[in-house]
Parts: C-alpha cells; sequence; structure tokens
C-alpha cells in the first residue's frame, strides 16, 4: 500500500535554507565594515612601527591614503597622532550607515595604535 507525503518537511527545509541565506546576506553588508575596519587598524600599527625611520607628515599622508583605498569615510582621514619621545599614539574615529531589515544604525569606528620605537 502507497501512502502520499504532504510534503511539508521539504517545505520546512526550504524555509531553513532561505533563512540562513538572508542572514549570510545581511552579515556580509556587516562583516565587510569590520574587515575594513581591522585592515585599517593594521596599516596604523604598520606606520607606529616604522615611526622612527618616517616623519608625522609622512605617517598622516600613509594613512590618509589608505582610508582612500579602503573606501573609508573622509573622517576616517583625520588621524590624531601624537609623539611624546619614544612613544607615538594613532587614532582616528568614524562613522559608518549600516542598513538592515528594520534596522538602521550608525556604527562608531575607532581605530587606534600606539607602540615605543
Amino acid at each position: 500500500m502507497v501512502t502520499s507525503r504532504r510534503g511539508l518537511s521539504s517545505l520546512g527545509c526550504l524555509v531553513m535554507l532561505l533563512l540562513f541565506a538572508a542572514v549570510g546576506y545581511f552579515s556580509i553588508n556587516i562583516g565587510e565594515h569590520y574587515f575594513r575596519f581591522y585592515q585599517y587598524q593594521d596599516a596604523m600599527r604598520q606606520e607606529v612601527k616604522f615611526a622612527a625611520h618616517n616623519s608625522d607628515a609622512l605617517i598622516l599622508r600613509h594613512l590618509r591614503e589608505r582610508a582612500d583605498s579602503l573606501g573609508l569615510p573622509e573622517a576616517a582621514g583625520e588621524v590624531t597622532l601624537q609623539r611624546d619621545g619614544r612613544h607615538i599614539e594613532v587614532e582616528s574615529e568614524y562613522y559608518v550607515h549600516i542598513e538592515l531589515p528594520l534596522i538602521v544604525r550608525e556604527q562608531r569606528f575607532n581605530p587606534h595604535a600606539e607602540g615605543i620605537f
């Protein structure tokens, strides 16, 4: 005897796949901003590491160029640099507009690097 299947398990699987795809799609949007933030912070750490060989103006120019190449907002290129003897501190602050379904948010990023050379 053959029984007919209603197909509810297939529909449940399809809904779960659709849900995972939607979460993945919106996670990529947020993850991209964080990835750029980490790349920019890494560039700051590199500049701090070689601060003994570079002037303040050159460090600021490199960081402005890096912020521009990463596609960060203009405010990211406004870097604060402080030297005190052999200690250097580099910092910036910028906001990114993130849109998700039902949520619109301004996310603050504050890349920072400091060290002794």
